[in-house]
């Protein structure tokens, strides 16, 4: 049996970056063939494209993972790795896409729409693209960096112009069955529709989409009976048509009450998209209501007595039978009319070509601030700060002097001097912390010395750790003697 699935909640995660390729060319006779590592392929992102043949996120619910392929790694005569391939998922339309935390990210509305949910990882340097007028034959490349992973959540927002909204039973499917080519389970109990039905619908030079949603109960508002399911698909509707069943033989109802439910339920809801579609709440929304099952004969009673009750509201009133199939043309011609005239105030935008205007530079692309977990530490923010950690092989004296000269370029080394810190103060950026050493002329001419090594990096004057401890040791020691010499002393004097 088929399911119709209208939310779900999608893990996703983009290809990472191939690293790059740290090469030099050895060829016969060519002793100084110098570096020809290439650059590693850039990793797959995970898009969402619009495709018309779909109608449910039914695949997404038996398969709620999406990832997509990795770049290759760089490799020596200047070869490049192969770029991961994207992972393309089509989506009905009108399927939003929020994050986590409920915040919407794209709606997506037309054939052909596309957005990237998770961006795939750049790919690394090689060495031979590091190549700089100081580092003639550098010893190390760049790392690739991870693609984006997260959760998101997808929902559908059925498309059409005419919402038709009623009490379960009311006859909406029979309706959207008799106005269209649509063919929606029809029985008599209460929730026979559990998935939105959309039809067509043609009158005169006119041509609509009409929906059929489950039924509405009081409450729905706050997730009754099939409730959000219901509403969801109304925020897309242009005009909404109060089906009304003049036939129920439930104690208590009536049409007006049915209706004044009805409308307490859509003012009670707030459209997530009401700031997108242009359309505003649910109870501005333009009315028409429809009094069906005039085929039974107490039934086109109560209508004909109730029709003044709404046309006193301002709203037109259709007295139809959907099984005997009366009153049906005066009311498509009469949803025709409500569509053009909404059509006529909301044209549709003119797809105009895109203007790429350049971005101003900021003054300054990372921040510094101390870090309140340690005193005397520093905490550095900020994207290419953060980025360049990522790239880095902390295994390489080359690359870490690599990274410092990128971070003194950048600034951070005479933020962190005007910030007061210390030789030896702990510095975070990202996930690396690291003891700073000011007395690191980074940012000068690099020294020549053997690959993957960083002289300035050797000329450290600080006292490391272990030298630090062993001097300790001896310190002891030395006191130790001392004060044993001390003891045999005063056992002479006795």
């Amino acid at each position: 049996m088929a399911r119709f699935v209208d939310r779900v909640v999608l893990h996703v995660q983009a290809g990472n970056g191939g690293h790059g390729c740290a090469s030099v060319h050895r060829e016969k006779f060519k002793p100084l063939g110098g570096p020809d590592g290439g650059n590693g392929g850039r990793g797959g992102s995970v898009v969402l494209v619009v495709d018309a043949g779909v109608h449910t996120l039914l695949d997404f619910h038996f398969r709620p993972h999406a990832t997509a392929t990795s770049g290759r790694p760089g490799m020596g005569s200047n070869r490049n790795g192969a770029d991961g391939e994207d992972l393309i998922l089509h989506v009905p339309d009108g399927t939003v896409v929020l994050d986590k935390d409920g915040e919407m990210l794209a709606d997506l509305v037309g054939p052909g729409t596309e957005f990237v949910i998770a961006k795939g990882g750049r790919g690394g340097l090689g060495n031979a693209a590091l190549v700089s007028k100081a580092r003639r034959a550098p010893g190390f490349a760049l790392l690739g960096e991870e693609g984006d992973q997260g959760d998101v959540v997808l929902e559908l927002k059925s498309v059409a112009d005419v919402g038709l909204v009623g009490f379960p039973s009311a006859g909406k499917s029979s309706l959207i069955s008799v106005l269209s080519a649509a063919k929606p389970k029809i029985a008599d109990y209460p929730f026979t529709t559990l998935a939105p039905n959309l039809g067509v619908v043609e009158a005169g030079e006119t041509t609509y989409t009409i929906a059929d949603v489950p039924g509405l109960i009081p409450g729905a508002s706050d997730g009754k009976g099939l409730g959000l399911d219901f509403l969801r698909h109304l925020e897309r509707c242009a005009v909404l048509a109060h089906v009304v069943d003049c036939a129920t033989m439930d104690p208590g109802r009536d049409p007006v009450s049915d209706v004044d439910a009805l409308e307490a339920e859509l003012a009670a809801y707030t459209p997530a998209l009401a700031a997108d579609t242009g359309l505003g709440d649910l109870a501005e929304r333009p009315r028409i209501v429809v009094l069906n099952k005039a085929d039974v004969p107490e039934a086109a009673e109560l209508a004909d007595f109730v029709k003044p009750e709404f046309e006193k509201r301002g709203w037109p009133v259709y007295i139809i039978s959907a099984v005997a199939r009366t009153g049906l043309r005066e009311l498509s011609f009469a949803l025709a009319r409500m569509v053009e005239e909404y059509r006529a105030a909301h044209p549709k935008e003119t797809q105009r070509r895109p203007i790429i205007r350049p971005v101003q530079a900021k003054e300054r692309d990372f921040s510094v601030s101390p870090d309140p977990a340690t005193p005397g530490a520093f905490v550095v923010r900020g994207t290419k700060p953060e980025r360049w950690i990522r790239q880095t092989q902390f295994d390489n004296d080359e690359a870490v002097g690599f990274l410092a000269d990128r971070l003194a370029r950048l600034g951070v080394e005479d933020e962190l001097l005007r910030l007061g810190a210390e030789p030896g103060a702990q510095v975070t950026i990202g996930p690396v912390t690291f003891d700073w050493e000011p007395q690191t002329p980074a940012g000068t001419d690099v020294l020549l010395s053997g690959r993957g090594t960083d002289a300035r990096l050797e000329q450290n004057e600080r006292i490391g750790a272990k030298e630090r401890k062993f001097a300790r040791r001896v310190r002891r020691g030395l006191e130790a003697h001392a004060e044993d010499d001390a003891d045999q002393g005063g056992d002479a004097g006795r």
